[in-house]
């Protein structure tokens, strides 16, 4: 018996009462999704919402425990993401999945590479590698190049090529800009806005709104495993959006900017001439005590270097650094972390730089205070759980537990365990690098407080942030750095996003001048 023809303006996919328990959780109930070809429909929630459970589904990763899919009015049921894939169901997850001392071809071929005579096809892996990359926007990356040769941000464009390979009918994309630079991402909207102009179905996830302004035709709310609402794009304001996500009234996102007193001391961190290689040149300038100071500018310009460098990762800088008025020999992340200067460091990839994983959320939390919980190699518990405790209530980490991994906490709460174990040596310089990158709105809330509260009381803040709107809201002054250099320094209502990218560019801001 053959299936019945299914109208053209029927729905590409639907999910209909959807749910998936781990244990005794509920972490998707009920789920009602409707995607439609030639659409870009974004999914919208905070971390834990349901979002990741939802599109690991669909993807074939797990399988749910209720209710059905259809794939052009046919039920379907994944067994792997192979089968979704083959399907037409592709996802870019927010955790890449490439493969770092392999090639840029041998990841976007891995699963299916092309063969001939029963060996892998070169040359043709090559080109499909070539064609996949051009629909990304990343064509100025070489297909022979090692993935761990790459930075971050062309690292998640490869993620999107690989998917693009299979020339899927629906294109999941799980925080698929989190990593890029402002130029990659507009390249990356160009390419979906195409892609859905070709009749492509897009699911869009992202904790950036303007992004979803941008793209979005469809928004669907998820709040606590079940969704809120759907609704056409356009039709709420963000702090609508954003109630729906939260579940409560939402406040202005970022904290207000309080005078800062002219007390005369000497600046908390100062750099002189600080130089690395071709990264670094000729870095001067000063952070404050109470002072939040943004790194801003494209990607790549030497703002995760000058991070690394002032916590002494780098080897062979140049120039001198001071903390609090005297010079500081910085040459190990041990020296930079000791007591005298007091310096910590949220890295940028906090499951690769910043936690182990598998180990549990007392452990991750309770290494970077070994030192002030033992006696003799030996950990005095009843200090290790109140440093611990407070530390959980201070940062409102939502956790089933301190002894299960942390690798099982949804990305923000991640995040927030990587802030406190530094918190928890009561740090005096705090170097962040690009902190809230895929972090739900609500968490984003709390760190941009969080952030304010601490300088507020006393301590000096760097913070490099790829998104424009928290270099604007957070920073009392913005350091834009360009070859390795700071162009330009932004200060008080000077802080604009025009200000900012013309500053990124090192070109003339016609309104900055007219300002002056």
């Amino acid at each position: 018996m053959t299936a019945p023809d299914i109208p053209a303006t029927s729905p590409l996919f639907q999910m209909n009462e959807v749910s998936k328990r781990y244990g005794g959780v509920r972490a998707l109930e009920n789920a009602e999704l409707t995607v439609e070809a030639g659409r870009i429909h974004a999914i919208l929630g905070e971390n834990g919402a349901g979002k990741s459970t939802l599109i690991k589904i669909m993807a074939g990763v797990v399988a749910p425990d209720e209710g059905r899919m259809l794939l052009e009015g046919r039920p379907i049921r994944f067994r792997s993401p192979a089968e979704a894939s083959a399907a037409g169901v592709t996802c870019v997850f927010q955790e890449l999945s490439l493969i770092p001392d392999l090639s840029v071809a041998d990841n976007i071929s891995i699963s299916d590479p092309p063969r001939r005579f029963g060996l892998i096809d070169r040359r043709r892996q090559r080109v499909v590698a070539e064609e996949a990359l051009a629909r990304a926007g990343a064509e100025d990356v070489h297909p022979r190049a090692l993935v761990k040769d790459l930075p971050l941000s062309r690292r998640q464009l490869v993620e999107i090529a690989k998917a693009l390979a299979w020339k899927p009918r629906i294109l999941i994309l799980d925080e698929g800009t989190s990593a890029l630079t402002a130029t990659d991402v507009t390249k990356v909207f160009s390419v979906l806005k195409r892609l859905r102009s070709e009749g492509l179905a897009l699911l869009y996830i992202s904790h950036r709104m303007h992004e979803i302004t941008e793209l979005a035709d469809q928004c669907t709310v998820f709040r606590n495993g079940r969704n809120v609402l759907s609704f056409a794009a356009g039709t709420r304001s963000d702090g609508e959006i954003v109630e729906m996500m939260i579940g409560r009234e939402y406040s202005s996102a970022f904290p207000p900017k309080p005078s800062l007193p002219k007390d005369g001391a000497p600046p908390a961190l100062e750099c002189r001439n600080l130089g690395w290689t071709d990264s670094l040149r000729d870095i001067s300038f000063t952070v404050g005590k109470g002072e939040v100071v943004g790194l801003g500018g494209l990607d790549g310009q030497g703002q995760r270097e000058l991070l690394l460098a002032l916590f002494g990762v780098l080897r062979g800088t140049t120039g001198s650094i001071l903390v609090d008025g005297k010079p500081a020999s910085l040459e190990s992340p041990e020296a930079a972390s000791a007591h005298e200067v007091g310096m910590a460091l949220i890295p940028e990839d906090r499951k690769t730089e910043g936690l182990m994983l598998p180990m549990t959320v007392r452990e991750n939390l309770s290494f970077s205070v070994l030192d002030k919980i033992s006696n003799c190699g030996i950990i005095d518990r009843n200090r290790e759980a109140l440093l611990i405790d407070e530390m959980v209530k201070v940062l409102a980490i939502k956790t089933d537990g301190l002894d299960i991994p942390v690798g099982a906490l949804s990305g923000g709460n991640q995040q927030k365990v990587v802030i406190a174990k530094w918190l928890m040596r009561k740090p005096r310089i705090i170097l962040l690098n690009d902190p809230t990158r895929g972090i739900d709105v609500g968490t984003k809330h709390e760190i941009y407080q969080l952030l304010r509260r601490l300088a507020e009381a006393g301590a000096a803040i760097l913070f490099y942030s790829t998104d424009y709107d928290e270099l604007i809201g957070c920073c009392d002054r913005v350091l834009v750095l360009y070859g390795g250099g700071i162009a330009r320094e932004l200060t008080g209502d000077g802080i604009t996003q025009h200000a900012l990218i013309a500053s990124a560019h090192n070109v003339e801001d016609k309104k900055m001048e007219t300002a002056a």
